[in-house]
């Protein structure tokens, strides 16, 4: 691969107590783009800017951000820290060491995968994108306990023709006749699914929890992931404490397994406009 990409964001961590126990949830929130962010959205990734948090000296390296739409090609990519040496040992969280989570800027084409180590200490994992324009992807990972996200821009060939975002709604599909429904109380979130119209009352376990939530802010696709309340076997209801941060619309990605494969559903929010909390200003990182 002939370019590369170092981006350089905040990593943040709190909670670390209550961080991947499975029966708690923290949320976390990463806020990866620059400026406006107009210089990251298109050409090669070798020409994106680099944005830091003081003390935050980790990076990731991208060996190649240009694909071509429809193809499966290697995402390959290594976490480096402030001397430019590859960080090789990571902890095992949600039964994986490394996540990447990829999406388009319009908030389509949602992913979430598990990339393989190389013996260069890297990251390697096969994705096809199936629609072109500009994407971010984040690496989800545990270092020596402390929780972090670095993310990056890439760009899939071809005319971006952004999709709108879809109002909110209170049920959203999941494909071959599931249905998830969701009830909010507060920050609680509550989920249910039904296939066919039954409801469903064994799902099953998905990376260790019921399942996983994701939420993504419309414009600058600050990151959020959210760990599930409930033990991993525990009930119908699939229920997460989330506080979105920043006005704006917000695309709540949920992902949950039955009958042995792994489906997502989409919700779409508003969130008020309010000052964050102390612990997120300078280390708001969490799951």
């Amino acid at each position: 691969m002939t370019s590369r990409t170092v981006i350089r964001i905040g990593l943040f961590a709190v909670g670390l107590g209550a961080l991947f126990g499975g029966a708690y949830a923290v949320g976390a929130v990463v806020d990866p783009d620059v400026g406006d962010g107009k210089k990251a959205h298109g050409g090669t990734a070798a020409g994106h800017a680099e944005a830091s948090v003081a003390g935050d000296p980790t990076r990731l390296v991208v060996e190649d951000g240009n694909f071509v739409p429809g193809v499966s090609e290697t995402l390959a990519f290594r976490v480096v820290d402030h001397q430019g040496r590859t960080v090789r040992d990571f902890d095992v969280a949600h039964e994986r060491a490394m996540h990447v989570i990829a999406v388009r800027r319009d908030l389509t084409g949602y992913q979430h995968v598990h990339p393989r180590q190389t013996a260069d200490g890297g990251w390697a994992v096969d994705v096809a994108f199936p629609d072109p324009g500009p994407h971010r992807f984040y690496a989800d990972f545990v270092v020596d306990g402390t929780p972090q996200t670095l993310a990056a821009d890439l760009d899939v060939a071809g005319d971006y023709d952004a999709t709108p975002l879809p109002g909110p709604a209170r049920t959203a599909a999941a494909g071959d006749g599931y249905e998830v429904a969701v009830e909010t109380d507060g920050g609680e979130r509550r989920y249910t699914v039904s296939k066919d119209g039954e409801p469903v009352d064994d799902l099953e376990p998905y990376l260790g929890a019921r399942g996983h939530l994701v939420a993504l802010r419309e414009g600058d696709l600050a990151f959020q992931h959210v760990h599930p309340k409930d033990a991993a076997t525990e009930g119908r209801e699939i229920s997460f404490d989330v506080a979105l941060k920043g006005a704006g619309s917000h695309r709540l990605f949920l992902q949950f397994q039955h009958d042995g494969k792994v489906r997502t559903a989409a919700f779409t929010e508003s969130a008020i406009d309010r000052a964050p909390a102390r612990e997120h200003e300078e280390d708001g990182h969490g799951h």
